[in-house]
Parts: structure tokens; sequence; C-alpha cells
């Protein structure tokens, strides 16, 4: 593996890692050169770019407990990417599964599903230019999301 490449796989490691600990200023950090676009080819309503707009779709979209967290635990698996270094552009794939476990909720899968990302590197930092993300299979989502 390159290291370009463990670097993105880090990259979106810390998406997740950030999310769980309710971190939404630095998840949105992780797209200040990006953009996260809620589905493919979705209105342009569902496309939030740069810091600000990330952490408002956040702030808008998850439920923090007192502890500050969501009480999620966000698995990110089968992570493939194509890097090409010369040119500092590189794209993948990814499978996610959310845990979710409260005071009135068992621990379970909320939902799965999976990113579609393409990412570049400025200034010899990698970033994610643009996450799609899909849910394929969605379960009690009502402690999770404000919606």
């Amino acid at each position: 593996m390159s290291d370009g490449a463990r670097e993105i796989e880090n990259l979106v490691y810390t998406y997740a890692e950030r999310l769980d600990a309710g971190d939404l200023d630095g998840v949105a950090a992780l797209f200040a050169h990006g953009r996260i676009c809620g589905m493919e080819d979705g209105p342009p309503e569902t496309v939030f770019v740069g810091v600000s707009r990330v952490r408002q779709m956040y702030e808008m979209a998850t439920r923090l407990y007192e502890d500050g967290t969501p009480k999620t635990k966000h698995f990110t698996t089968n992570v493939r990417l194509q890097v090409d270094d010369a040119a500092g552009t590189a794209n993948g794939s990814a499978y996610y599964c959310v845990t979710q476990a409260t005071p009135d909720l068992p621990l379970q899968i909320i939902v799965t599903g999976h990113y579609r990302d393409t990412f570049h590197r400025i200034d010899g930092v990698w970033w994610f230019d643009t996450r799609t993300m899909f849910v394929d299979q969605i379960g009690d989502t009502s402690r999770h999301l404000k919606f």
C-alpha cells in the first residue's frame, strides 16, 4: 500500500472516529476542501460544501446526548482505494455499519450502507473531495437522527 493510500485510509477512519465522539467540528474540518452529498444525483439541497455547511448538516441531523456523543459506533470496512499519486487524486469506496445503544435502546445495528469517495492532495495533505453516502439497510434511527 502506498503512503498516499494509507493516509487516505486513515482519513476515512478518522471521519468515523470523530463522528462517534460527537466532534462535529472535527468531522466538518475534514471537508475544508470538499463536500458531502446525501445521495447520488440528489437535489442541490443535499450537497453540503465546506466546513460550515458540513457542520450545519451534522448539527441538523445528529442527535447528541448528555455526554456529547451520539452513542454510536461507525464501523467502516471493505475500504478500496485507487490512488494516482502523480496527479494527487484518488477515489474509493467503503461499507459502513452503525450500531447504537442508549439508556432506552438496547445495542443494535441501526443502519448499513456504503460510501463513494473522491480525494485530492493539497500541499502534501490528502482531503476529502466528495463523499456520497448511500443507505442500504435501515433500522431504528429514531434515537440517532433528528428527522
